[in-house]
């Protein structure tokens, strides 16, 4: 049984499509919404919530229909058994951590033994014991998050949404919130959408993730499987640090096949044949910025994935170091590690070879036809 499933969610604000015939099906664990600022994944989370109507469509959660604009079906945010944690944490100011958590349960007009009970449950499972007497101005970032986040456990929701719910937080506290909370939610076993823009959280925190653009889900799958295999030239660019350039598949030799780069002065390189890759095709190269390699000798008898460029400047980021290579008309970013031999070149600049692996290599095909892409390393 599918946690979640979506059907046809098309959402639009006047001109704008927020949402542009959205499906996707979910099954359990942590699912990340990932994309940049106005790609529709919050008006996608509020849809789901109930708290957003939109234009078409349908959504089921644990497998009963919560909205179906075709049917007229519209079940009301509360009665949808989810939990909703908001990215200002929307905590009652004049109220303490024990009545903010209470609130929805007093709602559903519990008894107040049990209304307790289920309160000093949520806060133990965030662990906030013995803090249910104070103000959420008398707690640090982190723990008011913790307490919009058991206002939502002490639900006991099938789901639980989060709405970039550590954007609030300083840095060095967002890195140990995003662990502790990824820890949270698979000790009580329950399934999360977690919204947010930033890449790194995403693949933290969640066993799959949908990255979005104007209003489309342009791929759906594992953190790994999205930052190995791109399946779009804005994913590839999107998802972490990447040279992205296009070429044409000028040879195709069962599993290999050549790819001629104009702006890399023609050079040939030999990449996975991607599916439905066809000589004289048009494709995007993407290579990681930290998967080439860098000499200022050539490497030895190998010629294969063997470029020449001209480096222009370093940048030194402590564990890291970025290389400005020019290659024909382009400029690339070459990234080492620390442990990395440094690189040498005389003077401000100076030639260097570059070499990338077959396998480090992503092509994305482009299909004129219909405007699609398929994605191979």
């Amino acid at each position: 049984m599918s946690i979640l499933k979506v059907e046809g969610l098309s959402k639009s604000y006047k001109d704008v499509k927020a949402l542009d015939n959205v499906n996707f099906e979910f099954e359990k664990g942590i699912l990340a919404f990932l994309g940049p600022s106005g790609c529709g994944k919050t008006t996608l989370l509020r849809s789901i919530a109930g708290l957003e109507i939109p234009d078409a469509g349908s959504v089921f959660i644990a497998d009963k229909i919560q909205t179906s604009i075709e049917k007229g079906i519209l079940v009301p945010p509360y009665a949808r058994a989810i939990g909703f944690v908001f990215q200002n944490y929307a905590l009652w100011p004049h109220m303490t951590v024990f009545s903010n958590i209470a609130f929805g349960l007093k709602l559903r007009r519990l008894a107040g033994a049990e209304i307790k009970r289920k309160v000093l449950a949520a806060l133990e499972l965030v662990g906030l014991q013995g803090r249910e007497n104070r103000f959420p101005s008398q707690l640090s970032g982190g723990q008011q998050q913790r307490v919009a986040l058991a206002r939502s456990l002490a639900l006991e929701p099938r789901l639980i949404l989060l709405d970039e719910p550590l954007s609030n937080l300083d840095a060095k506290l967002r890195e140990e919130m995003r662990v502790e909370l990824k820890k949270l939610i698979r000790k009580i076993g329950i399934s999360a959408l977690y919204v947010t823009h930033d890449q790194e959280e995403a693949f933290v925190i969640s066993d799959r993730v949908i990255v979005m653009e104007r209003g489309k889900i342009l791929q759906y799958d594992t953190p790994d499987e999205i930052y190995s295999r791109p399946a779009d030239p804005f994913v590839a660019s999107f998802i972490g640090h990447s040279t992205l350039i296009d070429g044409t598949i000028t040879r195709v030799d069962g599993e290999d096949c050549i790819v001629t780069i104009a702006d890399f002065n023609n050079a040939a390189l030999i990449c996975p044949t991607p599916k439905d890759g066809l000589p004289g095709g048009p494709c995007s190269v993407v290579i990681r910025n930290t998967e080439i390699k860098l000499s200022t000798e050539k490497f030895g008898s190998d010629t294969v994935n063997v470029m020449e460029g001209f480096m222009t400047s370093r940048e030194y980021r402590g564990g890291l170091t970025d290389h400005r290579v020019r290659v024909g008309s382009r400029e690339i970013v070459v990234t080492s590690h620390r442990l990395c031999p440094m690189i040498h070149v005389d003077g401000d600049g100076g030639n260097i070879f570059l070499h990338v692996d077959k396998s480090a290599i992503s092509l994305i095909v482009h299909h004129k036809d219909s405007g699609s892409w398929s994605a191979k390393t």
